[in-house]
């Protein structure tokens, strides 16, 4: 009386293109996701790694702690020697530097330049 009959949906065939449109919203977040969230992430990651091996002896830096500091010296391939303030340095994972305040000049220019000069100078 007051309760209806329940029936079974009627199994419909199972095309291609329904199955594809079922899926079209989760590759389409998919897409969106990866031009809004993962590119730009890889890009910024590919810039910072190029940074982080373009850092030079004089460069300024700031370390992922909040140091300020002057590269004094290169040490290795993952090892600054920074120098934080007169006198005082310390050593620091590469991969720990942030930003790079202020570029040096390359030292094979100034090489090449104080040869030149003195080639100059003898002439």
């Amino acid at each position: 009386m007051f309760i209806s009959t329940a029936y079974a949906q009627a199994a419909g065939g199972a095309d291609g293109a329904g199955a594809l449109m079922q899926f079209a919203p989760l590759i389409l977040i998919f897409v969106v996701f990866y031009f809004l969230l993962i590119r730009p992430q890889q890009k910024k990651q590919k810039e910072h790694k190029a940074m982080l091996e373009a850092i030079r002896r004089g460069d300024k830096i700031v370390t992922a702690g909040g140091l300020i500091g002057t590269v004094a010296k290169v040490v290795g391939d993952d090892e600054l020697s920074v120098e934080i303030a007169e006198g005082v340095k310390v050593k620091v994972a590469r991969g720990m530097v942030s930003t790079v305040l202020s570029k040096t000049e390359p030292a094979k220019n100034d090489a090449k330049e104080e040869e030149k000069e003195e080639e100059t100078k003898k002439d």
